[in-house]
C-alpha cells in the first residue's frame, strides 16, 4: 500500500510519484539505532549503515550522495507491509518487528541479510534518493537546480511513461490494455520500474559475489550477462503503479506495466553509471544484450538516444 503524504509545492509533480516498496533489515556488523526519539542521531545511524554496506562490498555510490540525517528511521506496528517510505516526510517506517528483540529501538546488522532482503532495503533507499533529489537540489532562487538523474527521468517519463500497455490480469502476461497515465501516475511508474532494477542488481551482485568466492574462475560480467539476458527476456524488471481513479482503485491498489514497458537499455546504462557506479565495459555488455533481446522483444515507447554518453 502507498503512503503519500502531503508534498511540497515546488516539486509536486515530481514527488507525487515516488511510491513505497517493502523490505527487511536483519543485520551484520554492529547494530545502529532506528527509534523516531533519536532522530536527531540520524548522522550516526546513516554513517552506521554506510560502514556495513561497503564493509559488504555493496553499491554504495548513490547513498554518498544523501546527507547523513535525510531519512528519518521510525517503527511502528504496521499489518501489511514490512516497511513503508514516505516522501517529502523522508520517514522510512519499519515494522517493530524488524528491530532487535521487537523493542523499536536498534535495527539488527545488514549482514546477516538474506540476498532477497537486501534487494527490497536498496529498492527502498533508491526511492529515498529520488526523493532527496526531489526536494534538496534547489538554486538561490528557489527553482530546481538541474540535476542529471531528474532531466533523464523527466525525458523518459514524457516518452515511455505516458502511454503504456498494463496487463489487467496479472498471471496473462500477453492480455494487455492501453493506458494513458497522469502525471502522478507516470512518475510513479517510472520510480517503481527504476527501483525494481536497482533491487535487483543488488541481489545480482550478491548472488555473483558469492559465486565468484566459491569459484575463482567464474567469470563475473559473462555472470552479469547471462543473468541480465534472462530478467529481461522474461520481463521480470517492469514497475507499477496506483490508479489515480478511486473507482479503479477499488478494484486493485496496482496496475503492472506490460512485457513490452519494461525497462529499457538506456535507463539500465544510466542508473548503472550513474546510480550504481559500474564499470563502463559491464554497462556496455548488459546493453548489447538487452538490444539483442530487442529483436525479437520490442519495447513501447520511443524515447531516441538518450542515456549517458
Amino acid at each position: 500500500m502507498m503512503s503519500r503524504p502531503c508534498l511540497r509545492e515546488r516539486l509536486l509533480t515530481f514527488l507525487l510519484g515516488l511510491g513505497l516498496a517493502h523490505f527487511v533489515l536483519l543485520g551484520y556488523g554492529p547494530a545502529f539505532s532506528a527509534s523516531p526519539s533519536l532522530s536527531r542521531d540520524s548522522d550516526r545511524i546513516w554513517e552506521a549503515l554506510l560502514s556495513q554496506a561497503d564493509a559488504l562490498k555493496l553499491p554504495t555510490r548513490f547513498l554518498h550522495q544523501l546527507p547523513p540525517d535525510f531519512i528519518h528511521f521510525e517503527f511502528e506496528d504496521l499489518r501489511s507491509f514490512a516497511a513503508e517510505y514516505h516522501p517529502g516526510e523522508h520517514r522510512l517506517v519499519l515494522n517493530r518487528t524488524l528491530s532487535f528483540n521487537a523493542a523499536g529501538g536498534t535495527l539488527r546488522p545488514l549482514g546477516r541479510m538474506a540476498h532477497r532482503e537486501l534487494q527490497t532495503l536498496y529498492h527502498e533507499l533508491f526511492h529515498a534518493y529520488m526523493d532527496y533529489w526531489g526536494v534538496g537540489d534547489q538554486d538561490g532562487a528557489g527553482a530546481v537546480a538541474s540535476n542529471p538523474l531528474l532531466d533523464f527521468a523527466q525525458g523518459q517519463r514524457q516518452c515511455r511513461y505516458q502511454e503504456v500497455l498494463i496487463t489487467p490480469v496479472v498471471q496473462r502476461r500477453s492480455a494487455t490494455e492501453t493506458r494513458f497515465l497522469t502525471e502522478r501516475e507516470s512518475w510513479e511508474a517510472l520510480n517503481e520500474t527504476w527501483a525494481v532494477f536497482v533491487g535487483w542488481a543488488i541481489w545480482t551482485h550478491l548472488e555473483v559475489q558469492k559465486k565468484a568466492a566459491r569459484n575463482r574462475h567464474i567469470d563475473v560480467t559473462n555472470e552479469w550477462v547471462q543473468r541480465l539476458r534472462k530478467a529481461d527476456r522474461d520481463a521480470d524488471l517492469r514497475g507499477y503503479y496506483e490508479p489515480e481513479d478511486p473507482t479503479e482503485r477499488t478494484l486493485t491498489h496496482k496496475r503492472f506495466l506490460a512485457p513490452q514497458f519494461r525497462i529499457s537499455p538506456e535507463e539500465v546504462a544510466f542508473l548503472m553509471d550513474e546510480v550504481l557506479g559500474k564499470e563502463r565495459e559491464l554497462i556496455r555488455k548488459l546493453v548489447a544484450v538487452m538490444e539483442d533481446n530487442r529483436r525479437t522483444q520490442p519495447l513501447g515507447g520511443k524515447c531516441g538516444s538518450q542515456g549517458p554518453k
